[in-house]
């Protein structure tokens, strides 16, 4: 059964939010700056939405270990 793209882009959209609250947090525990922080989670949140989501329509092309 493969995932529609609508189920992976909305996977997509919270598994980013999710990592980069965990991003931000980090970098300002690390640089006590906000802007730092900002500019840090925004690249992170470009760069791993499209990285994310280009691997999840790879992984629906993929039959190993589907059972159906």
């Amino acid at each position: 059964m493969n995932d529609t793209t609508k189920r992976s882009l909305f996977k997509t959209i919270t598994w980013r939010a999710l990592g980069s609250t965990s991003t931000f947090t980090i970098a300002y525990l690390i640089t006590g700056r906000l802007d730092a922080s900002s500019a840090i989670a925004v690249v992170q949140i470009v760069a791993n939405t499209f990285l994310y989501l280009f691997h999840e329509r790879l992984w629906n092309r993929i039959k190993w270990g589907r059972t159906s």
